[in-house]
């Protein structure tokens, strides 16, 4: 699939780099295959160090040169980007932009030849645990989305939507990380609380959220089956759910991914 392709990376942050493990970890292809441009020479260096890919300071030789574009770099940062290569991007090339808030019209109108393909990402990439939503733009084949989820498959997860399903994305698994981080620092209070060690209850309460993430993903059963499946009659476990629905758990989990995404679509807004 990935057969003499040439990848190209214009960013070399942290996510270009966690996906880029990732690609490489599961053989896709090759890391000569590969090759980054970052403005900052020491991440280049690194980046060559420690991945064994090739760098250049050139996003423009970077861009001519790859079968697929990744575009890693900040919002901000895209339109200067996009202006930079848009000489030398063919129909014959792929694009594919992780950068938040910056929607497929956008990236359509700097580049109008090229199949253009925007993806949510999170941070959890880093940890080969990522969950990536991809969205086509109007000369991306569906060939094509297979082809890029693949790629962001080998660092997680990926599905593929429809661009406007992207700030709900965003609210949701974008941002949802940073809930089920404020989560497990609750959870392991709530350790200490009861008299376990800060370190043990911080682990007790990382795994024990990763279990249950996995039973949901590799069973298909419903949350909700499954909640029930430890819910005991008179139980320890309905005995604490109680206490979460009482205290409006629920509805702040609901609250805070409309506000994220209220918030999302507002920043698109911004960016374009």
């Amino acid at each position: 699939m990935f057969k003499n392709k040439q990848l190209g990376f214009i960013g070399g942050g942290a996510m270009a780099e966690a996906l880029i493990r990732g690609i490489i970890k599961a053989n896709l292809v090759q890391p000569r295959q590969i090759t980054v441009n970052d403005i900052a020479t020491s991440r280049l260096e690194y980046l060559s160090n420690s991945l064994a890919v090739n760098v250049n300071t050139s996003s423009i030789s970077v861009a001519e040169k790859s079968d697929i574009i990744f575009l890693c770099v900040k919002p901000h940062v895209i339109p200067s980007a996009l202006k930079t290569i848009a000489s030398v991007v063919s129909a014959s090339q792929i694009v594919v932009s992780i950068a938040a808030g910056i929607c497929i019209e956008t990236l359509e109108n700097y580049l109008p030849n090229a199949a253009i393909i925007r993806v949510m990402p999170n941070t959890p990439i880093a940890v080969s645990e990522g969950m990536s939503a991809i969205a086509l733009g109007h000369k991306a084949t569906a060939e094509t989305g297979e082809l890029i989820s693949t790629i962001f498959s080998s660092s997680g997860r990926s599905i593929i939507v429809d661009e406007y399903a992207m700030n709900a994305v965003t609210g949701l698994s974008g941002s949802g990380p940073g809930y089920g981080f404020v989560i497990i620092d609750a959870l392991a209070d709530a350790g200490v609380r009861v008299g376990l060690p800060r370190q043990s209850a911080i682990t007790l309460a990382a795994q024990t959220l990763l279990g249950a993430a996995k039973m949901v993903l590799e069973t298909g059963e419903h949350p909700a089956k499954l909640r029930d499946m430890v819910t005991s009659p008179g139980g320890t476990t309905i005995a604490g759910i109680h206490i979460l629905e009482q205290q409006g758990v629920r509805a702040a989990l609901i609250d805070a991914v409309i506000a994220a995404t209220n918030r999302s679509i507002e920043m698109g807004k911004t960016n374009g």
